[in-house]
C-alpha cells in the first residue's frame, strides 16, 4: 500500500507540473492529449508494480525475471500506444513521442526507485538466511 499511496503523490506533483506548463506555456510544449498519457503511465506503473510484487510473493529466487518482464510488457504497451498515434494522427506526432517519454521516463525512474527501497530488505534478508 506504500507504493500505491507513493504514486498518488507522484502522480500530484507531476500532474501540477503537467498544469503549471500548461498554464504558462499553453501548447507550445504539452500536447493536447498529455492528461490520458499521464492516466496511461499511472495504470501502466501499478500493474508493473503489482506483477513484480506477485512475482517476489510468489518465487524470491527470480525476481529480476518478473521485473523485467513487467518492464517488457511496459516497453510493449508503450510502443504499441505510439504506433497507433502516429498512423491513426497526423498531428503534432514529434511532441506527442517527446511528451510521452518524459513521462515514461519519469514513471520508470519512480518505479526503479520504489523496487529497490521495497525489495531490496526482503532480497538482502533471504540471501543471508
Amino acid at each position: 500500500m506504500k507504493f500505491f499511496r507513493n504514486l498518488l503523490i507522484f502522480t500530484g506533483v507531476v500532474s501540477i507540473g503537467i498544469g503549471l506548463l500548461s498554464f504558462y506555456t499553453g501548447d507550445a510544449l504539452l500536447h493536447s492529449l498529455i492528461w490520458y498519457i499521464l492516466g496511461f503511465m499511472v495504470v501502466v506503473t501499478a500493474l508493473a508494480f503489482y506483477v513484480s510484487r506477485l512475482g517476489v510473493g510468489y518465487d524470491p529466487d527470480n525476481f529480476q525475471l518478473y521485473y523485467f518482464g513487467s518492464m517488457g510488457f511496459r516497453m510493449i504497451l508503450s510502443i504499441a500506444v505510439i504506433f497507433v498515434y502516429v498512423f491513426l494522427y497526423s498531428e503534432k506526432e514529434l511532441q506527442f513521442v517527446l511528451n510521452f517519454f518524459v513521462l515514461y521516463f519519469l514513471f520508470t525512474g519512480f518505479e526503479i526507485y520504489s523496487l529497490i527501497t521495497n525489495f531490496a530488505p526482503q532480497l538482502k534478508k533471504q540471501n543471508q538466511e
